[in-house]
């Protein structure tokens, strides 16, 4: 009798395509990531504006519940990337957005997805994003990034990384702080953001102070 196949391998974890956001900070794309804090939305708005400076095409999708107060204004992104590559879906159903997400990512049509949720997805929800976004990776015509925007520290488990973005303005400056909580291949790090979105590599300790 053949010994069984075993279920776990010790293969290293593949690498697949990445956007570089600037001083070491990265996200693996054809994966689902996590975008909490108060400036979360600005976190998805940095994203979307490396992606045009990387020359990626398509549309950028922004999911949202209908019934939420808080919409994303496409005339005040602007100054960051072209307003009109924004598609705006307003699900009328909870469970919808999520659904509305999956299949955008699973299309592979489009560079960046990102669902603004007012609570945390299951486990089984997470794992089948991160399996669409492979599928459009590999069928679609190009590797589709997965953002999913959660209240407070968030905290949706099974992501492949979770970013905290928080204001950091003072007279005269605008800024945020922006700190990587976790992710598969990184340790946790922080940086300064400033009003070009751009990132400076700034000490875990400093940044807590």
């Amino acid at each position: 009798m053949s010994a069984p196949t075993p279920l776990l391998s010790r293969r290293p974890h593949r690498t697949g395509p990445m956007l570089e956001l600037g001083a070491g900070a990265r996200l693996p794309r054809a994966r689902l990531h996590e975008g909490c804090g108060a400036a979360r939305r600005s976190f998805a708005l940095m994203i979307a504006a490396r992606l045009a400076a990387a020359g990626e095409r398509g549309p950028l999708w922004w999911i949202s519940p209908a019934w939420e107060a808080d919409q994303l204004h496409a005339e005040g992104v602007a100054p960051i990337f072209a307003p009109e590559r924004l598609i705006f879906v307003r699900p009328k159903r909870a469970e919808d957005v999520l659904w509305t997400l999956e299949e955008i990512l699973r299309s592979g049509t489009a560079a960046l997805a990102v669902a603004d949720i007012p609570g945390l997805p299951g486990l089984t929800a997470v794992r089948r994003l991160h399996l669409a976004a492979e599928t459009g990776a590999e069928t679609g015509g190009q590797a589709p990034l997965g953002l999913i925007l959660t209240p407070g520290s968030g905290g949706a488990q099974g992501v492949e990384s979770r970013w905290r973005m928080d204001s950091d303005h003072g007279p005269g400056r605008t800024a945020w702080r922006l700190t990587r909580l976790r992710a598969r291949m990184d340790p946790p790090q922080s940086w300064r953001v400033d009003a070009a979105l751009a990132l400076e590599r700034t000490p875990m300790e400093e940044m807590a102070g």
